[in-house]
């Protein structure tokens, strides 16, 4: 039996993750969910994607426009196992109370969301077995997700006393026109950022302080990471288990790859849908280890690495795979992204 999906927003996040499920031969995309009528509807329409929309209100803007609609989204959830919420950031509270009046339907939100929404807050590599069963998940950010990666990749092999990360941040995804700052950086003035409250929603015994800084671009995120740990550690080491676990990927300065752009760039070339890096990406020459402390940078393409996680939250809510390195790794081979 394969598992049956519904994805509700089909916006940055939603598209991808339709997209993967689509790649899934356990998996069933039942159809994608529109509040409002624009280009992707008709997309999706190409796409093959059943459509659906949020309210019969807005039915005659998507005729008008052209758009094949096979109901609204009552429709979809009473077919759906699964709905992947992927709307805006505090839509999905409102949309919890619908979700609920389905007794079978499980729901997985996005990092935009609070954590009390759903039973777990959810990163594949750090936290697998928390979501196996579950019925409610939601998986953390963007910059959750790359944090959670990392510290969680060092934290199987050495006793974290403490993460220091400061964010810079991209100030828009590259289709949010309206939003800035255009010709500034803007520092989260309240520390820690959300970003450290949110990786020990996942991790709670790491000990995590972090600041941000939003920055004119629309790429992708930089970490810049000090982690003070109880054992000696050599660059070496922390290099070789990077390079070990899975979506972290290592750039060299022989690669010629120096910042966002040519890393976007590189997805391009590999041929990445979309230009997606849904890994982490780590330079070796920006990683050192000095008196028990590991400094690394890593960059984080913030539209698509949540995607796979999203796919293994599915995997642990019905027990398809009941630990974590078999759904990572069928994962990462139906996406693409994996090393292997």
């Amino acid at each position: 039996m394969k598992v049956k999906v519904v994805i509700n927003g089909f916006g940055i996040i939603g598209k991808r993750v339709a997209d993967a499920v689509k790649k899934q031969s356990d998996m069933e995309l039942i159809g994608v969910v529109k509040a409002h009528q624009s280009y992707s509807a008709n997309i999706a329409n190409e796409l093959g994607y059943p459509l659906y929309i949020a309210s019969s209100t807005n039915k005659e803007d998507f005729l008008k426009a052209g758009s094949k609609i096979e109901g609204t989204l009552d429709d979809a959830l009473q077919m759906a196992d699964v709905v992947v919420d992927a709307t805006p950031d505090k839509v999905g509270k409102a949309n919890a109370e619908i979700y609920k009046k389905y007794k079978n339907l499980k729901a997985i939100w996005q990092g935009g969301e609070k954590a009390d929404i759903a039973e777990v807050s959810f990163n594949a590599m750090a936290n697998y077995e928390k979501a196996l069963g579950k019925k409610y998940v939601r998986v953390v950010s963007c910059n959750t997700t790359a944090l959670c990666r990392s510290i969680a990749s060092i934290k199987e092999h050495y006793n974290i006393k403490e993460v220091n990360a400061v964010i810079v941040r991209r100030a828009a995804d590259p289709s949010e026109t309206t939003k800035g700052p255009i010709n500034s950086l803007e520092p989260a003035l309240h520390i820690p950022s959300h970003h450290g409250p949110d990786v020990r929603s996942v991790l709670p015994d790491v000990n995590i302080q972090t600041m941000a800084v939003k920055a004119p671009t629309t790429l992708m995120h930089i970490h810049s990471i000090i982690m003070k740990i109880n054992e000696n550690a050599s660059a070496e080491e922390i290099l070789k288990i990077f390079e070990n676990a899975p979506r972290i990927r290592i750039f060299k300065e022989n690669d010629k790859i120096t910042g966002t752009a040519e890393l976007i760039e590189y997805a391009r070339d590999l041929g990445r849908a979309r230009g997606d890096l849904m890994e982490n990406a780590v330079w070796k020459e920006g990683l050192n280890v000095v008196d028990k402390t590991i400094y690394y940078y890593q960059a984080v393409h913030q539209e698509s690495i949540v995607v796979p996680e999203n796919i293994d939250a599915i995997h642990a809510m019905f027990e398809m795979f009941k630990d974590k390195n078999s759904s990572i790794k069928s994962t990462d081979n139906t996406l693409g992204i994996s090393k292997n």
